[in-house]
């Protein structure tokens, strides 16, 4: 119970101010554990993100992949896969991720990170394939990118309707700059 306790508390700390929140301190008292208590559970900040990204990107992923199997056509699954991802932005297991991973953190996280990411990736390389990418990979990991950019502009708080931003990043995705 402690354990999760100190995660939830490190979500907030990472959803409202960023790496530079997350601290042994305040986790300490968000959770009303003694600083040496904090010790117990993480040996540093980058444990606290391994087990965050352990815990909460699964879940993430799951919801993005069970909104992909409603969708029927190739088409509707890529704009599933980006609205989801959209949709979660303002969750804070989301924000949390994002928080840490704009961070300074050793390569062990880094890398659970990639590899989580990675994952959520290989979700639409299939439906893309079917759209008639001949790399559909590489495809994917760009699309990921334009996710991405997107997130960013919704987290900024930028003067378009989160909407209006899902619908430019869907329609990047599936019909390009063309329009």
């Amino acid at each position: 119970m402690q354990r999760d306790a100190l995660l939830e508390a490190a979500r907030s700390l990472l959803s409202e101010g960023g790496t530079e929140a997350l601290t042994f301190p305040a986790l300490a008292a968000r959770t009303g554990l003694a600083r040496s208590s904090v010790y117990e559970y993480f040996r540093s900040r980058a444990a606290v993100v391994e087990e965050l990204c352990a815990v909460d990107f699964p879940v993430w992923a799951a919801e993005v992949e069970t909104a992909m199997e409603r969708a029927g056509t190739p088409e509707a699954k890529v704009e599933a896969y980006i609205r989801r991802q959209l949709a979660l932005a303002g969750d804070r297991r989301h924000r949390a991720v994002v928080a840490i991973s704009a961070g300074e953190l050793d390569t062990g996280a880094r890398e659970k990170i990639r590899a989580a990411h990675g994952g959520l990736i290989t979700m639409v390389v299939d439906a893309l394939g079917a759209l008639g990418h001949g790399e559909p990979r590489l495809t994917a990991t760009l699309l990921q990118g334009v996710v991405d950019a997107a997130v960013r502009r919704i987290e900024l708080g930028a003067a378009e309707d989160p909407e209006k931003i899902a619908q430019a990043a869907v329609a990047m995705a599936l019909h390009g700059v063309g329009g």
